[in-house]
């Protein structure tokens, strides 16, 4: 846990009571503060109630008391319309902040390191944090991924704090300073957020505002938005390096082949790394090369780590091999963009997809439906999917995931092709049927884990 005592003996309200919300107010009371914390949401109300979490309704109380407003990057304070208590606060003036904010200022002596982009950021922050430690560095991983910001472990003054940060999370870190910020790629995503593309890319944009006066800017040139924004920072006389999977740079780094390359010259081979797969993870390799070595990492220690990469659960995460069948969950795949970066690694897929359509659906994909050999559709984007499949992809409508995982299965096992993949990969968001994407991933491994067959070592 990390303490907070500049805010010891003062009011601090927590909005949102998930995991990052209940970890502040831990944090928050251990270090002195007095906390107000709520949720519209009764039941998360009553389960904080019951790990000893203060509850004040802020709805009534007075912002003039507070100090500040802890907010949950979940909750709408802007777009598509501001939360009631958000509006009240900044009327009062009270400053709205994420829990990030907070480590940020608890540690102003630390090393931060920031990733963000709209698909790719999880791997990327984990591969980096995993090269790090390789190359000796004492790190922790958090923030939008896995470990809230004040729950990672108190590292000291030589500490890197490694922080995968949404869109959200950037539009409220008004205290970070960063070494290095890495911005992978931007595409269509949360435009309801944000009130549309430009104030996407604008929420993307706050990275590089954070960055402290000798921080490097690394960023994926493979789309528009990134390659325009590249050049306008290296016009304002920052630090840029680019990265690109698409094409070879003679300065930046690259793996258009798979070869990592450091402005030009060999540092790897990527391909070679079985839990990096495709060009999408040739990028976030790039990504994890560029940022270590603005820590100071040598090429070598770096490309040392990337081969002991262990993987990510729920992104292209190997579960089982049953009768020369691989199982593969890329839960975490919840947009056509992340979907995509899956589809292009297997040529026979049995494809499982759906759940909480995002915005384009997955028109996208067409140009890889020949490789889908049959897809099995489910939750509330199954009609719209089968629609979207139309004539061109054998499809099941199934429902439910226990269903798809049991179809897949005996459809995949009959066919007998090498190379069949059963691929849970759904571009959708998970809400509609589990907790989270996590939830529908470790669903995915359960139901595997019971199907009959001989298996291997995945």
């Amino acid at each position: 846990m990390i303490p907070t005592p500049f805010l010891a003996g003062k009011i601090v309200a927590v909005m949102g009571l998930g995991k990052s919300g209940t970890a502040t107010a831990a944090a928050l009371r251990a270090s002195g503060a007095t906390v107000w914390a709520w949720d519209d949401n009764a039941a998360a109300r009553e389960t904080a109630i019951a790990a000893g979490v203060p509850i004040v309704d802020l709805h009534a109380a007075d912002m003039a008391a507070l100090a500040l407003l802890v907010w949950s990057p979940g909750i709408a304070h802007t777009h598509p319309r501001p939360h009631p208590i958000a509006d009240k606060a900044r009327a009062a003036g009270i400053p709205l902040v994420c829990d990030v904010d907070l480590l940020a200022r608890a540690k102003p002596d630390a090393r931060f390191l920031a990733v963000t982009g709209t698909n790719g950021k999880s791997t990327t922050t984990t591969l980096l944090a995993h090269v790090l430690a390789g190359a000796g560095r004492g790190v922790a991983a958090g923030g939008n991924l896995g470990t809230a910001a004040l729950a990672m472990p108190d590292l000291g003054a030589e500490g890197r704090y490694v922080l995968e940060l949404s869109s959200y999370q950037l539009e409220l870190v008004p205290s970070l300073r960063l070494a290095a910020g890495v911005l992978l790629n931007i595409t269509p995503d949360h435009l309801g957020r944000h009130g549309g593309m430009d104030g996407y890319i604008a929420a993307k944009r706050i990275l590089f505002d954070r960055l402290a006066k000798d921080g490097t800017a690394v960023i994926g040139v493979d789309d528009e938005p990134c390659a325009a924004m590249a050049d306008e920072l290296e016009c304002r006389g920052l630090r840029v390096v680019r990265l690109s999977a698409a094409r070879r740079l003679g300065s930046g780094v690259s793996a258009p082949d798979g070869v990592l390359l450091d402005n030009g010259i060999p540092v790897c081979n990527l391909k070679s790394i079985a839990r990096l797969p495709g060009r999408h993870n040739w990028q976030n390799a790039c990504a994890a090369y560029a940022m270590a070595r603005a820590d100071g990492a040598s090429p070598e220690a770096i490309a040392a780590a990337l081969s002991t990469y262990p993987g990510l659960a729920h992104r292209q995460e190997l579960v089982a091999v049953i009768d020369g069948v691989a199982y593969v969950n890329d839960s975490k795949a919840t947009n056509a963009d992340a979907a995509e970066k899956a589809l292009v690694c297997y040529d026979r897929i049995y494809w499982i997809i759906g759940g909480q359509m995002k915005e384009g659906g997955i028109a996208s994909l067409a140009p890889l439906f020949p490789r889908i050999a049959h897809a099995f559709l489910i939750g509330e984007a199954g009609k719209p999917f089968a629609a979207a499949l139309g004539r061109q992809v054998p499809h099941t409508t199934c429902g439910t995931l226990d269903v798809a995982v049991a179809k897949a299965h005996a459809m995949a096992t009959a066919d007998r092709a090498e190379g069949a993949v059963v691929l849970l990969s759904p571009a959708c968001a998970s809400w509609d049927q589990f907790k989270s994407f996590e939830h529908r991933g470790e669903t995915f491994r359960q139901l595997v884990a019971a199907l009959p067959g001989e298996r291997r070592a995945a």
